[in-house]
């Protein structure tokens, strides 16, 4: 069975984004210490899912190769395939990418089974917090800025239930932010 990650950057209070998907929260610039650490997370992966609304701006800015990244990095987010999960697509207007519709639950199952290497996601929020409530995820990699927003998309949704976690390690990079790699805790 492949592993599934979520790799998100929150802030201190838990957001992913702002009301409005803001996200001037950010850190930036990233120092060598987690761009080092994010290389070898995403090494054994060989699939990224996707929600259609991240899918929209995501998958064009690295195809145009967004300032600040090294042509590795552009190559590797570009060459990796994609599968988007939507119900309003019937068929993936970008090169490199799929679509997956109906019960989320199953599609995760069915690529979780497939023979590859780790898949990731990045959200969006509403994917990410499905993803979690459904307990779909087999590793959340919280990138935790220093900064808190008050209001906006969190992390966890509200689902009525605990989500248990445990905490596999926590480092603080040189430019601020703190990783938090969880696994949940399964009954």
């Amino acid at each position: 069975m492949r592993t599934f990650k979520l790799q998100v950057q929150t802030t201190v209070d838990g957001y992913m984004a702002g009301p409005n998907g803001e996200m001037d929260w950010m850190t930036f610039p990233w120092t060598d210490d987690i761009s080092a650490y994010i290389d070898a997370l995403t090494k054994p992966v060989d699939c990224i899912v996707l929600g259609r609304r991240l899918a929209e701006g995501f998958i064009p800015t690295w195809a145009a190769g967004p300032e600040g990244e090294d042509q590795e990095s552009i190559d590797w987010m570009n060459d990796t395939p994609k599968v988007v999960i939507s119900d309003s697509l019937t068929e993936s207007p970008w090169e490199n990418a799929t679509v997956a519709g109906g019960d989320l639950t199953e599609t995760v199952n069915r690529l979780k089974a497939q023979p590859g290497g780790d898949i990731i996601t990045y959200g969006g929020a509403t994917l990410a917090a499905e993803l979690i409530a459904r307990g779909l995820l087999d590793e959340l990699h919280l990138f935790v800025n220093s900064t808190a927003i008050g209001a906006g998309r969190p992390v966890f949704a509200d689902t009525g239930a605990h989500q248990r976690l445990r905490l596999v390690t926590a480092r603080p990079f040189d430019c601020g932010i703190t990783a938090l790699h969880f696994e949940p805790r399964r009954s």
